[in-house]
């Protein structure tokens, strides 16, 4: 049985800015847990090479009709992407204590 060709994972500007935010204002308390978490999110998001469906379809999304986006949760982070082809796009990566429906409205609903 041949194994799947792999998915490519790309990060949005958006989504590389909402990295860099979280990991500048952890870093203000400890730049080891900055790194930690840096780490543990990119290494999560790269999960999604394989097998991208994985993640739950995001649920402030999906009460509005929108159901092309999905999420993987490294509490208290959750990292927003989609599927095109062969490539997981990365939206963004949030906050799960913020108010996350109209965050993502604002962004994604465009």
């Amino acid at each position: 049985m041949a194994e799947a060709k792999p998915y490519q994972v790309l990060w949005t500007h958006t989504a590389q800015q909402d990295l860099s935010e979280i990991i500048n204002y952890i870093a203000q308390d400890s730049v080891d847990e900055a790194l930690a978490i840096m780490g543990k999110l990119e290494t999560k998001a790269s999960l999604l090479i394989t097998l991208p469906n994985r993640g739950r379809i995001v649920p402030e999304l999906l009460h509005t009709g929108i159901s092309q986006y999905r999420e993987l949760v490294s509490a208290p982070w959750r990292i927003v992407y989609r599927i095109e082809n062969r490539q997981v796009l990365i939206m963004a990566v949030l906050d799960s204590r913020r108010d996350l429906q109209t965050v993502l409205l604002n962004r994604l609903a465009r």
